[in-house]
């Protein structure tokens, strides 16, 4: 072997053993990212879980506005109603608008 051939091999497994080190860096450094996305699944399990609990009441809130609109609707009518009623009793008793 020459010495060119002994530079070239020393080299490589140089190289070679660096390329190993920072494997095993790079995997320590990941090591807990697979612990954190586990925990994170878990937690957005746990969302879905109180969320689908609250379709019910969403629900529930939804009719209730669904009734205060046509209460409200009612109210108008029978504002108006009484509002035309006053008038007329204002003008067969001739009683000055108030």
């Amino acid at each position: 072997m020459t010495v060119a051939e002994l530079f070239m091999f020393h080299g490589t497994n140089n190289i070679l053993e660096l390329l190993e080190k920072m494997n095993v860096r790079v995997a320590e450094e990941y090591k807990g990212f697979g612990d954190v996305a586990s925990g994170l699944r878990v937690f957005v399990e746990q969302l879905k879980s109180k969320s689908n609990s609250f379709d019910e009441y969403v629900q529930q809130i939804d009719a209730i506005e669904r009734q205060v609109t046509e209460f409200e609707a009612v109210i108008s009518m029978l504002d108006k109603h009484v509002s035309l009623l006053e008038s007329k009793m204002q003008s067969v008793y001739q009683i000055p608008p108030s």
